[in-house]
């Protein structure tokens, strides 16, 4: 059961300040796959102790309709982050997202203190996921070693906010100084067999440039993409679900394959394009994803 939640739909995830209840009542309405309840930078110093008495009655008050809780808790350099997971364990979130993580010990405080509170409030062992939030260099070079640090892992994000600064650069809204870093997550994420995610694009006025964003980092290979307004979620959500056509020609390879793995055959055509076994996977993952989006109607 674990494994089938850690590879859940995550198309979108979405920030939330966890101290305003006006918009943690009900981001279930626009139909985000996850929400990150943020108890990092979007809280101010003085408010940490208010933010995670809001977050902890939303999580146990209001039904989130299927959507995925994810709390971002603070960093591991602050007093905060210990009390952090305490609560939102203790609240009954899905996930725990870490900050600024830079080697596999990083993950592993933070499993130790999820355990302790799952035992704390008498929950089974393993309930709650983590996310690993990559935000420097050093963390880039070490994603492969973090994405395999514990079974609780679901996925890797990349900050780009933070990055470019270790990066001595900026954010463009072009991508060039994201490349380096988004290439490497995926390919660790890919090799330790989790998910991966984009940064935020927060020029809200630029739809047309973060269309274009969304449409790089899934032609890139990423599970989702992190966002901060609901304008985005239809964006992402056309983007990352597969079309009519890509359905179609999935199943047709699917059965084709099939059919044709009986009869000893190894290559063939489908609508003209040279296929083989390698296709397999690629085709079913098509499939799946249409599944979990809703808008799979067939029998495969």
């Amino acid at each position: 059961m674990i494994n089938l939640v850690k590879k859940r739909l995550r198309r979108t995830m979405m920030f939330l300040n966890a101290q305003k209840p006006g918009l943690i009542k009900d981001p279930y309405i626009y139909r985000p796959d996850s929400i990150i309840l943020d108890l990092e930078d979007a809280v101010a110093e003085n408010q940490k102790d208010a933010a995670r008495f809001s977050l902890y009655h939303a999580l146990k008050e209001i039904d989130y309709r299927g959507c995925e809780r994810v709390v971002r808790i603070n960093g591991l350099d602050t007093p905060y982050w210990q009390e952090d997971i305490r609560c939102a364990v203790a609240g009954g979130c899905d996930a725990i997202r870490i900050p600024k993580v830079e080697c596999p010990k990083d993950v592993h405080r933070v499993e130790e203190e999820i355990l302790k509170a799952e035992k704390d409030f008498g929950m089974p062992e393993g309930m709650i996921l983590i996310m690993a939030a990559i935000e420097s260099a050093r963390g880039v070079m070490k994603a492969l070693d973090i994405c395999e640090a514990s079974d609780r892992l679901f996925g890797i994000a990349l900050s780009g906010g933070d990055y470019t600064k270790d990066l001595q650069t900026r954010i463009t809204g072009t991508g060039i100084e994201l490349m380096g870093a988004r290439q490497n997550l995926i390919i660790a994420a890919r090799a330790a067999k989790v998910q991966c995610f984009d940064t935020v694009y927060t020029n809200l006025d630029d739809m047309e440039g973060f269309r274009r964003d969304v449409e790089t980092i899934h032609l890139m290979g990423f599970d989702g993409k992190s966002i901060v307004n609901p304008r985005q979620i239809p964006i992402v959500h056309d983007i990352f679900t597969p079309s009519g056509k890509d359905i179609i020609f999935a199943e047709k390879v699917v059965r084709e394959i099939e059919e044709k793995k009986e009869m000893g055959i190894g290559v063939f055509t489908v609508d003209g394009k040279m296929i083989d076994i390698a296709f397999y996977d690629g085709a079913r993952r098509t499939i799946e994803l249409a599944k979990a989006s809703g808008v799979y109607k067939g029998d495969l």
